[in-house]
């Protein structure tokens, strides 16, 4: 019997009472688009600014494509998603150094914020100012920029097992606190909140806790403002809601399953928190469907707290085949529209206002499995998504569906994970199993998007890829048994 497709779980956890009442709709049959153009796949290799774009590279650390002096590393292969929907490696890659839990290599050179649009930076002396000018500045000023200047560009987390699911938490009272979760193959895995100490250069794990199953996707609620309960959100076999503090660290606070009449369940691929409304959570299952929960958060009402519990909204058939991730969009009020990528290779938006009907933004030409998608933050008319075991993200334009406005190519191996910058409407960040985080200037669209603006090589192949909400100058990635920080 499959562990995964088949588990059986104990109910006592989930809330006495709970009767879910939803109803099923059946999106319209997919319709094949046009034939995609697509643009020569450039060679492996580390990559370098452009030089139209203005971008300084160091050329210590970063190799120009085609050297024919740099050899690729090699070492052992890593799986890039959960066992339940395992893709085949193919690359080669470096392996990390495991001395210790910290570790700072200088293999990657910020690229000066001033350099790239729409990133906010501070201002640094005009090279025509000289010592007498330079006395007219405050002495706070002039420390403060020495400190920026020997701040570190990477800090690494050595965990004591496999990372596959990270992220970042958004409260103002908690500055570089992440959430890590293991990859484990069996039923015990772990959770760890670690919270970088920028002043001693290394990290603090704040707490650790068992979770049933390798976490699929992690997620802080979305709550910038600090003025909810500090609730961690996670997906495998069911969808949890956890609560940080307290005397053990956290504590489970609500377990959600919509399937009571089983003892067995469909595996959670992916979730996500409605940034603009906090009471919906949406979660994706192999079983074909997504299913928006209405959660109660807890907040306080005078001097009583609520307990969290949770009611499906509503469940659909989202896709043919089994539902590998969703994400709510900003468009209209923020809180309506959702989409979703899965195994029959297409993007499709719902709109809870509508749901007897979908549309289909996008299928993929080859009908290749779609793993994850994610919406820009600042333009919400496009998305990214990526194919399993293809080296291309597709940047997809919502208004002008089935065919992509720009086509990433320049990964030598099976791209993981995506990332949007949050303050910029040009900027993604794609990493693989090639080893490299390459971060992308879209500002050309829909002329072809060659090559990227910023890459770095990691000690092994990219798990997952993150940007941070608050920090928006640091960037995460998970290989292997590390968090790597990056400053961007």
């Amino acid at each position: 019997m499959d562990p995964i497709h088949s588990q059986p779980r104990q109910q006592s956890q989930v809330q006495q009472g709970f009767q879910p009442n939803f109803n099923c709709y059946e999106a319209f049959p997919a319709t094949s688009p046009p034939e995609p153009q697509f643009f020569n796949p450039p060679q492996p290799g580390f990559q370098q600014g452009n030089p139209a774009s203005g971008i300084e590279v160091n050329e210590m650390n970063y190799i120009p494509v085609n050297d024919p002096n740099q050899q690729q590393p090699t070492s052992q292969t890593q799986a890039s998603q959960p066992y339940y929907y395992y893709q085949p490696q193919t690359s080669q890659n470096p392996n990390p150094a495991t001395n210790g839990n910290f570790g700072y290599q200088p293999s990657m050179r910020s690229i000066p914020n001033h350099q790239i649009p729409g990133i906010q930076h501070q201002q640094s002396l005009p090279e025509h100012m000289d010592s007498h000018m330079m006395q007219q500045i405050p002495h706070s000023a002039i420390i403060q920029n020495n400190h920026q200047q020997k701040r570190k560009e990477i800090y690494r987390y050595i965990a004591p097992h496999e990372l596959y699911s990270c992220s970042w938490s958004v409260r103002p009272d908690s500055k570089f606190r992440l959430a890590v979760g293991s990859f484990i193959e069996e039923y015990n895995n772990k959770i760890s909140i670690v919270q970088l100490k920028e002043d001693h250069g290394d990290f603090a794990t704040v707490c650790t806790f068992d979770h049933p199953y390798p976490s699929t996707k992690i997620m802080f609620i979305p709550d910038p403002k600090g003025i909810y309960p500090d609730l961690l959100a996670t997906t495998g076999d069911y969808l949890r809601l956890w609560k940080l503090g307290g005397h053990n660290g956290a504590s489970l606070e609500v377990m959600l399953n919509n399937n009571r009449t089983s003892d067995y369940c469909a595996p959670l691929t992916s979730s996500d928190w409605n940034e603009t409304d906090l009471s919906l959570i949406g979660t994706s299952s192999i079983d074909t469907t997504c299913t928006i929960w209405q959660i109660e958060t807890g907040q306080a009402i005078g001097n009583t707290a609520r307990a969290i519990e949770g009611t499906v909204k509503t469940q659909l058939i989202a896709h043919d085949k089994e539902v590998y991730d969703i994400a709510f969009s900003k468009l209209a009020t923020g809180r309506e529209i959702f989409a979703s990528v899965g195994a029959d290779g297409s993007v499709r938006m719902f709109d809870l206002r509508h749901m007897e009907y979908s549309t289909i933004v996008f299928e993929e030409p080859n009908r290749k499995p779609l793993l994850r998608l994610a919406w820009n933050k600042s333009d919400h008319n496009y998305l990214a998504t990526f194919a399993r075991g293809s080296n291309e993200a597709y940047i997809l334009d919502v208004r002008v569906p089935s065919m992509p406005i720009a086509t990433l190519q320049n990964h030598s191996a099976s791209i993981s994970g995506i990332a949007w910058a949050p303050h910029s409407p040009v900027h993604i960040c794609t990493a693989g199993d090639d080893s490299q985080a390459l971060i992308w200037d879209l500002h050309n669209m829909p002329r072809p998007i060659e090559d990227p603006i910023l890459a770095y090589a990691a000690g092994g192949a990219i798990n997952h890829v993150d940007w941070s909400n608050l920090y928006t100058d640091w960037i995460s990635i998970c290989y292997g048994r590390s968090l790597e920080l990056l400053r961007v």
